[in-house]
């Protein structure tokens, strides 16, 4: 991981947009991916399409495809050739046995039930080995989060962060007990890989941001800059992508969407009133973009680790 396999130089910002092909686009997807795209032109960097094709048994067949039309349809293309998580395995192996070579990471057995006593958070191995009548290994790879371990960054929405991953999260997945890749691994060893100097998403993954610096250190590489992105949710205060009402976007319209994005990010609709093609709303959006005004998202750390849906893109 050399920080620079898509790029001979990597620029002083680059972002990225990493969704998962588990359905179609829809308003809280396209929210993230604009608010990554402004603020990578007002830096005056790059911006990147990364699909995180990682957990098959959520995946929606031909999502991603429709996924990377629908981004083309409302203007966005990314600077380098899209990157597929499930083409990069052997990156992802390398970050690990390095771990576990330097006792960083360890095997564990423990399933949820084992650890539900301890309110889902690790501090110690409380199975021993496969359970009977299971197939080996069913064993997950953790790592190893020390006593006290807290973490705080700047986030540049949210401001000053701070958790104590130890106590609220303990030793954290890097491999699961089915063999797939965890999130929380592959989407640090990728940013890294690809120079990703500042990573924007939606505040539900503000959680997840202590673990990854956490697992930054251990693997030796750099720490990117933060911004989580207010969240859509619909009536009933549910996140937008977990709703009933998360339709897919319209690409064959889609000035609407962009305009709703753009007002969702605090930003001033009367910018975009002339427009009439998706690039003129996107260089009119460029031009009066303020980041300043983009809204808070949440006052603090969500406590998402336990729900296994929660660190998903």
């Amino acid at each position: 991981m050399d920080g620079h396999s898509n790029g001979d130089r990597a620029p002083a910002y680059r972002g990225r947009f990493a969704p998962s092909p588990t359905g179609d686009l829809h308003a809280g997807s396209l929210l993230a991916a604009f608010g990554s795209w402004l603020l990578a032109r007002h830096a005056g960097g790059q911006w990147l399409i990364r699909i995180e094709d990682l957990d098959p048994p959520r995946e929606v067949p031909g999502a991603a495809g429709r996924q990377l039309d629908a981004l083309e349809a409302f203007g966005f293309a990314s600077d380098l050739p899209v990157v597929r998580q499930s083409q990069r395995h052997a990156l992802y192996q390398a970050a690990l046995q390095r771990l576990l070579d330097q006792d960083k990471a360890f095997v564990c057995h423990c399933s949820r039930s084992d650890l539900a006593a301890a309110g889902g958070v690790h501090r110690r191995c409380v199975a021993h080995g496969p359970r009977a009548g299971h197939a080996a290994p069913q064993a997950a790879v953790r790592l190893r989060v020390a006593d006290a371990a807290a973490v705080e960054f700047d986030d540049l929405v949210l401001g000053r962060q701070r958790q104590d991953v130890a106590r609220e999260v303990g030793d954290f997945v890097l491999r699961r007990a089915d063999g797939h890749w965890a999130y929380q691994l592959a989407v640090v060893v990728d940013d890294a890989d690809q120079g990703v100097t500042n990573v924007v998403r939606g505040a539900d993954l503000l959680d997840s941001t202590p673990r990854q610096i956490l697992l930054q250190r251990a693997l030796g590489l750099a720490t990117p800059r933060y911004a989580h992105l207010p969240l859509l949710l619909d009536a009933h205060g549910r996140k937008l992508s977990k709703s009933e009402a998360a339709h897919p976007l319209n690409p064959a319209d889609p000035l609407p969407a962009l305009r709703a994005a753009w007002a969702a990010l605090g930003q001033d609709p009367h910018a975009l009133v002339a427009v009439e093609t998706v690039m003129q709303l996107l260089a009119a959006a460029h031009d009066s973009f303020s980041p300043a005004q983009i809204p808070q998202a949440a006052s603090g750390l969500a406590a998402m680790h336990n729900d296994p849906g929660a660190n998903a893109v």
